[in-house]
Protein backbone atom coordinates (compact mmCIF):
# COMPACT_ATOMS: atom_id res chain seq x y z
CA UNK A 1 0.00 0.00 0.00
CA UNK A 2 1.12 3.54 -0.71
CA UNK A 3 1.37 6.14 2.05
CA UNK A 4 -1.85 7.75 0.88
CA UNK A 5 -3.65 4.39 0.91
CA UNK A 6 -2.34 3.70 4.42
CA UNK A 7 -3.64 7.09 5.58
CA UNK A 8 -7.04 6.39 4.01
CA UNK A 9 -7.10 2.97 5.67
CA UNK A 10 -6.27 4.24 9.16
CA UNK A 11 -8.70 7.13 8.77
CA UNK A 12 -11.54 4.69 8.13
CA UNK A 13 -10.49 1.94 10.57
CA UNK A 14 -9.86 4.34 13.43
CA UNK A 15 -12.77 6.63 12.51
CA UNK A 16 -10.35 9.56 12.68
CA UNK A 17 -9.58 8.83 16.33
CA UNK A 18 -13.16 9.62 17.35
CA UNK A 19 -13.06 7.25 20.37
CA UNK A 20 -10.23 9.32 21.87
CA UNK A 21 -11.90 12.65 21.20
CA UNK A 22 -15.15 11.34 22.73
CA UNK A 23 -13.14 10.16 25.73
CA UNK A 24 -11.61 13.61 26.04
CA UNK A 25 -15.13 14.98 26.57
CA UNK A 26 -15.40 12.67 29.59
CA UNK A 27 -11.93 13.71 30.78
CA UNK A 28 -12.80 17.41 30.62
CA UNK A 29 -16.06 16.69 32.44
CA UNK A 30 -14.03 14.98 35.19
CA UNK A 31 -11.68 17.96 35.31
CA UNK A 32 -14.65 20.30 35.59
CA UNK A 33 -16.02 18.24 38.49
CA UNK A 34 -12.64 18.32 40.27
CA UNK A 35 -12.38 22.07 39.88
CA UNK A 36 -15.92 22.47 41.21
CA UNK A 37 -15.01 20.75 44.49
CA UNK A 38 -13.29 23.81 46.01
CA UNK A 39 -10.17 21.92 47.03
CA UNK A 40 -6.76 23.35 47.91
CA UNK A 41 -4.92 24.38 44.69
CA UNK A 42 -2.23 21.67 44.82
CA UNK A 43 -4.78 18.94 45.54
CA UNK A 44 -6.99 20.20 42.73
CA UNK A 45 -4.09 20.27 40.28
CA UNK A 46 -2.95 16.80 41.27
CA UNK A 47 -6.47 15.46 40.73
CA UNK A 48 -6.64 17.23 37.36
CA UNK A 49 -3.58 15.21 36.33
CA UNK A 50 -5.29 12.05 37.59
CA UNK A 51 -8.37 12.79 35.47
CA UNK A 52 -6.41 11.84 32.35
CA UNK A 53 -5.56 8.37 33.65
CA UNK A 54 -8.78 6.70 32.44
CA UNK A 55 -8.35 8.04 28.88
CA UNK A 56 -7.29 4.70 27.41
CA UNK A 57 -9.99 2.54 29.03
CA UNK A 58 -12.69 5.09 28.22
CA UNK A 59 -11.44 5.27 24.61
CA UNK A 60 -11.47 1.47 24.44
CA UNK A 61 -15.11 1.31 25.64
CA UNK A 62 -16.18 4.05 23.24
CA UNK A 63 -14.23 2.27 20.49
CA UNK A 64 -16.21 -0.91 21.20
CA UNK A 65 -19.45 1.07 20.90
CA UNK A 66 -18.27 2.69 17.63
CA UNK A 67 -16.83 -0.63 16.37
CA UNK A 68 -13.24 0.65 16.36
CA UNK A 69 -10.34 -1.47 17.54
CA UNK A 70 -8.14 1.26 19.00
CA UNK A 71 -5.30 -1.28 19.34
CA UNK A 72 -5.45 -2.47 15.72
CA UNK A 73 -1.93 -3.24 14.45
CA UNK A 74 -2.82 -3.99 10.82
CA UNK A 75 -1.73 -0.55 9.62
CA UNK A 76 1.88 0.54 10.28
CA UNK A 77 0.70 4.14 10.62
CA UNK A 78 -0.85 3.11 13.94
CA UNK A 79 2.70 3.30 15.32
CA UNK A 80 2.98 6.82 13.92
CA UNK A 81 -0.25 7.76 15.70
CA UNK A 82 1.20 6.40 18.94
CA UNK A 83 4.36 8.47 18.38
CA UNK A 84 2.18 11.56 17.88
CA UNK A 85 0.61 10.85 21.27
CA UNK A 86 4.01 10.45 22.92
CA UNK A 87 4.93 14.05 22.14
CA UNK A 88 2.28 15.11 24.62
CA UNK A 89 4.19 13.31 27.37
CA UNK A 90 7.14 15.60 26.73
CA UNK A 91 4.94 18.69 26.91
CA UNK A 92 3.48 17.48 30.20
CA UNK A 93 6.83 18.44 31.72
CA UNK A 94 5.88 22.06 31.07
CA UNK A 95 2.55 21.50 32.82
CA UNK A 96 4.38 19.92 35.76
CA UNK A 97 6.57 23.01 36.03
CA UNK A 98 3.48 25.25 35.97
CA UNK A 99 1.94 23.03 38.67
CA UNK A 100 4.67 24.28 41.00
CA UNK A 101 5.54 27.72 39.61
CA UNK A 102 2.10 29.14 38.72
CA UNK A 103 -0.43 26.66 40.14
CA UNK A 104 -3.53 28.72 39.35
CA UNK A 105 -2.64 28.59 35.61
CA UNK A 106 -2.02 24.84 35.40
CA UNK A 107 -5.42 23.98 33.89
CA UNK A 108 -4.91 26.65 31.23
CA UNK A 109 -1.48 25.27 30.27
CA UNK A 110 -2.77 21.70 30.45
CA UNK A 111 -5.55 22.64 28.01
CA UNK A 112 -3.05 24.33 25.68
CA UNK A 113 -0.83 21.24 25.61
CA UNK A 114 -3.83 19.01 25.05
CA UNK A 115 -4.97 21.06 22.06
CA UNK A 116 -1.53 21.52 20.52
CA UNK A 117 -0.75 17.80 20.55
CA UNK A 118 -3.64 17.22 18.12
CA UNK A 119 -1.95 18.92 15.16
CA UNK A 120 -0.10 15.89 13.71
CA UNK A 121 -3.39 13.99 13.59
CA UNK A 122 -4.64 16.48 11.00
CA UNK A 123 -2.08 14.95 8.63
CA UNK A 124 -2.62 11.34 9.71
CA UNK A 125 -6.40 11.45 9.39
CA UNK A 126 -6.56 14.03 6.58
CA UNK A 127 -8.69 16.12 8.90
CA UNK A 128 -9.47 19.79 8.76
CA UNK A 129 -11.16 19.47 12.17
CA UNK A 130 -7.95 18.32 13.86
CA UNK A 131 -6.03 21.16 12.23
CA UNK A 132 -8.56 23.78 13.29
CA UNK A 133 -9.03 22.51 16.84
CA UNK A 134 -5.28 22.03 17.36
CA UNK A 135 -4.92 25.75 16.75
CA UNK A 136 -8.15 26.99 18.31
CA UNK A 137 -7.87 25.06 21.60
CA UNK A 138 -4.52 26.54 22.70
CA UNK A 139 -5.58 30.06 21.69
CA UNK A 140 -8.96 29.85 23.43
CA UNK A 141 -7.31 28.27 26.48
CA UNK A 142 -4.74 31.06 26.67
CA UNK A 143 -7.34 33.82 26.33
CA UNK A 144 -9.79 32.23 28.78
CA UNK A 145 -7.02 31.25 31.21
CA UNK A 146 -5.59 34.76 31.32
CA UNK A 147 -8.99 36.39 31.77
CA UNK A 148 -10.98 33.86 33.79
CA UNK A 149 -10.71 31.05 36.32
CA UNK A 150 -9.72 27.43 35.76
CA UNK A 151 -13.40 26.56 36.13
CA UNK A 152 -14.20 28.72 33.09
CA UNK A 153 -11.32 27.13 31.13
CA UNK A 154 -12.62 23.64 31.93
CA UNK A 155 -16.20 24.61 30.96
CA UNK A 156 -14.93 26.08 27.71
CA UNK A 157 -12.81 23.00 26.91
CA UNK A 158 -15.76 20.73 27.62
CA UNK A 159 -17.87 22.72 25.16
CA UNK A 160 -15.08 22.89 22.57
CA UNK A 161 -14.52 19.11 22.82
CA UNK A 162 -18.23 18.49 22.23
CA UNK A 163 -18.07 20.69 19.13
CA UNK A 164 -14.93 18.82 18.04
CA UNK A 165 -16.79 15.49 18.32
CA UNK A 166 -19.59 16.90 16.15
CA UNK A 167 -17.10 18.23 13.59
CA UNK A 168 -15.26 14.89 13.40
CA UNK A 169 -18.55 13.02 13.12
CA UNK A 170 -19.53 15.28 10.23
CA UNK A 171 -16.17 14.58 8.53
CA UNK A 172 -16.74 10.85 8.97
CA UNK A 173 -20.28 11.09 7.64
CA UNK A 174 -19.02 12.95 4.59
CA UNK A 175 -16.25 10.37 4.15
CA UNK A 176 -18.77 7.52 4.39
CA UNK A 177 -21.05 9.20 1.85
CA UNK A 178 -18.20 9.73 -0.61
CA UNK A 179 -16.92 6.15 -0.22
CA UNK A 180 -20.41 4.72 -0.76
CA UNK A 181 -20.92 6.80 -3.90
CA UNK A 182 -17.72 5.49 -5.50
Amino acid sequence: MSLDELRNDITIKQKKGLPFICASVVIWLLILIVISLDLPQNTENLLVFCCSCPLLPISWVIGKILKVDIFDKSNPLGNVGFLFTCNQFLYILIVMWVFNAVPDKMVMVYAMVFGAHLLPYSWLYKSVSYRVFAIVIPIISLICGCMFSAFFVACTLLLVECIFVIALSAELHKLNLSSHSE
